[in-house]
């Protein structure tokens, strides 16, 4: 399982939640929704420290992680976080 991170998606963190370099974003499972990725949830993010990553990729020095416990949520497929208009969106890589 992959994380990656579009530039616009990138840029969408930096100014609506004003993540910095040397950040964590963890995406985490949401209970209801659906992405491509899942019905019944939703992925949820949240800027916090995470210690027990699954998986984490790093984007302008900002990390983006998956905590071991919301790895069930991807069912090991390759995660693309982007842009679509003004909203992110979670997609299989």
């Amino acid at each position: 399982m992959k994380i990656q991170v579009t530039e616009e998606a990138l840029q969408w963190f930096k100014q609506e939640m004003e993540v910095e370099a040397g950040q964590t974003v963890r995406l985490f499972a949401k209970y209801g929704g659906s992405t491509d990725l899942t019905h019944g949830f939703s992925v949820g993010v949240i800027t916090e420290d995470v210690n027990n990553a699954a998986v984490e990729t790093e984007a302008d020095g900002i990390r983006f992680v998956v905590a071991e416990q919301d790895e069930w949520l991807f069912q090991g497929q390759d995660v693309k976080v982007e842009l679509r208009g003004e909203e992110i969106v979670f997609v299989q890589a």
